[in-house]
């Protein structure tokens, strides 16, 4: 099921992230780092891959439609888990 988010947002949960974050869900997903990274807007392709990120003008940096928002999910619930320590 796709997610749709503003690009600002997004960039604003992924510079939340604690340090090694974008490393850890790599891993979990056995995905390249730079994969990971191209989700959140990152464009270097000849390191890593286009995940599934579309992005449509609009207020806020624009739209954001995720295929998978399970790269997402996964930074929201280490956020989460960061807020109650």
């Amino acid at each position: 099921m796709s997610r749709t988010i503003t690009f600002n947002e997004l960039r604003r949960i992924k510079n939340r992230l604690p340090e090694g974050s974008i490393h850890t869900i790599a891993e979990k997903l056995n995905l390249p780092v730079q994969s990971v990274r191209n989700y959140f807007g990152g464009t270097n392709y000849d390191d890593g891959t286009n995940m599934g990120f579309h992005l449509e003008p609009g207020p806020d940096g624009g739209l954001v439609v995720l295929d998978d928002p399970q790269i997402l999910e996964m930074a929201i619930d280490i956020l989460e888990k960061q807020q109650q320590q």
